[in-house]
């Protein structure tokens, strides 16, 4: 194991012992087997929105990268990449260590035939709720193949999106200002299909096309 390895795995371990008020302590986890995974699990401007997307701009979330200086965010998320196949260790520790550093829910991503990271996460870190992320369609099998007694909830490939919308729903019922920020995100969604249908009503469909293309 590298020394690279090895000071990440103590880092996570210090952090565990370490007595935090929880509004310092990021609420979700983000994990991912490979940076390869970053556009799915994050979200990028030429695919589809991510699990980044969804916290930060919709939900008023921000990301923890240093547990000694939180952000002034309320809500925050951390994000690590955590290989089952090529850091196994690394993978343990961070599940192991999960709810000890204050993590309320973790979203773990993984592609390949092999995405055993969700899998393994939500083993290691029960009872913290994990939600997985198959990152190509190839990986669904694997990560919702967990069998009776060993929970995972899973999404649709790629869609960490929704695996964050779920996270906060989770968080939600302890938190009346994040079941607030999801009603209003749900309500803005059908605003939004209240808008389109009106268009198409009231230009007929030529017209609507046209002003679409």
């Amino acid at each position: 194991m590298s020394d690279n390895v090895d000071a990440l795995i103590e880092e996570l371990h210090e952090e565990a012992t370490r007595d935090r008020p929880a509004e310092d302590t990021p609420e979700i986890g983000i994990v991912m087997g490979s940076d390869s995974d970053l556009d799915v699990m994050a979200g990028s401007e030429s695919g589809r929105p991510g699990a980044y997307d969804a916290l930060t701009e919709e939900l008023g979330f921000a990301e923890q990268t240093s547990y000694d200086e939180p952000p002034e965010a309320r809500f925050t998320f951390e994000t690590f990449v955590v290989s089952a196949h090529r850091t196994p260790e690394l993978m343990y520790a961070y599940a192991e260590t999960a709810e000890d550093r204050g993590l309320d829910v973790i979203i773990a991503g993984a592609g390949g035939k092999s995405a055993d990271l969700p899998n393994m996460t939500a083993s290691i870190a029960y009872p913290l709720p994990v939600i997985g992320v198959p990152v190509q369609e190839k990986s669904v099998d694997s990560v919702i193949g967990m069998p009776q007694g060993a929970p995972l909830t899973a999404v649709d490939a790629g869609k960490s999106f929704n695996a964050a919308l779920s996270a906060v729903q989770y968080l939600a019922r302890q938190h009346e200002e994040l079941r607030d920020r999801l009603v209003e995100y749900h309500e803005g969604l059908q605003d939004g299909v209240a808008d389109v249908s009106r268009d198409l009503h009231e230009l007929g469909t030529p017209a609507f096309r046209t002003r679409e293309e």
